[in-house]
């Protein structure tokens, strides 16, 4: 009954060796009920499995053979130019956005810095940066 009413298998209820005269005694479903309140009855915890070699393995795995020395292939190879440019791209365009919202630059200049990242004459965050620097100077 204690097994049906904790919802666990027969194996995993526990008893209190201690109170066994008052298990005995416990007939209805309510007894039980009133047992497992006091801590007499319990079910035993589950038991999962430890997911610490996986990490670990996997920590070592990502690792392995990323260096420069381990690359093959032409230079697209691993991730395509495409990839690469929308990244990029976004990286930018998110950056000129934030410079925009904290007062940084005026919208005309966020909408010309964009224009110039869509024609690809903003290679990087750092370029992008200079140019704002240029911007705050004139």
């Amino acid at each position: 009954m204690a097994a049906q009413i904790l919802k666990v298998g027969v194996n995993k209820i526990r008893l209190d060796p201690e109170n066994l005269d008052r298990i005995e005694d416990a007939i209805t479903k309510d007894n039980i009920r009133q047992l497992i309140r006091e801590g007499i009855i319990w079910a035993e915890r589950k038991r999962g499995i430890s997911r610490g070699r996986f990490r670990e393995h996997r920590k070592s795995k990502r690792a392995r053979g990323r260096g420069e020395g381990s690359k093959k292939g032409a230079k697209g190879a691993r991730m395509g130019k495409k990839k690469l440019w929308v990244h990029k791209v976004r990286a930018l365009r998110r950056h000129i956005k934030i410079l925009r919202d904290r007062g940084e630059i005026t919208n005309r200049e966020a909408k010309e810095l964009r224009i110039k990242v869509k024609g690809g004459q903003i290679r990087n965050l750092k370029h992008l940066r200079e140019i704002v620097q240029q911007i705050k100077r004139w």
